[in-house]
């Protein structure tokens, strides 16, 4: 797994081949945040490198009314400060039932709007099937290498180092040699909503 420099600093070239009538390979996995969130996601080719390839990013949105109008948004004002962002500080959860296979940290903290230099600090976690799963632009980390955790349990807080503009987490996903696009279990999200409304 050498190759060329991810965004992360983690790992070489992703196997990304033309996509089939078979689409792409999938992992079904715990959402980040029990808060309501939005992601970005990387379309196939667009990061070659496993960790970034297919992968998204996942930024916390709250409902925000002023006057008459109320839609979602990602930070208090101008969104200048960290501390502006809704999800700055804020829970990340385990992805699975995994180990933590490797950890990175990068205490340089990046001004929203402003590309910091990577490596971020991350977290890439190993299923039993050999799936990987990373975590980046985390902050406070809570694990170490070689702890096992369950999906859901937080494994850090939202920050905003490295190859980032603004607090979110950025999550990629690989077996082998070969990308994986995700997908979040709504199961688990349905709990989210719940403890949302009760709030």
């Amino acid at each position: 797994m050498l190759g060329a420099l991810s965004l992360y600093g983690v790992l070489g070239l992703a196997g990304v081949e033309d996509i089939d009538d078979n689409g792409i390979d999938t992992v079904l996995i715990h959402p980040p945040f029990w808060e309501s969130y939005s992601c970005i996601e990387h379309w196939a080719g667009q990061l070659p490198h496993l960790g970034d390839a297919l992968g998204t990013d996942c930024a916390i949105a709250r409902s925000v009314k002023t006057g008459e109008r109320e839609w979602m948004r990602y930070h208090a004002g101008e969104g200048l400060n960290n501390e502006d962002w809704f999800g700055y500080g804020r829970d990340v959860l385990a992805p699975c039932d995994c180990e933590v296979a490797r950890v990175q940290v990068n205490s340089v903290e990046n001004l929203p709007g402003i590309l910091g230099q990577p490596p971020a600090t991350f977290v890439v976690f190993t299923r039993a099937d050999k799936t990987s799963l990373l975590l980046a632009h985390l902050g406070d980390l809570r694990v170490k290498e070689g702890d096992v955790v369950s999906a859901g349990e937080v494994v850090g807080t939202v920050a905003n180092n490295g190859f980032s503009r603004l607090p979110h987490i950025h999550i990629g996903a690989w077996r082998g040699d070969v990308a994986l696009q995700i997908r979040f279990d709504q199961r688990r999200m349905r709990r989210s909503a719940a403890a949302q409304l009760t709030e």
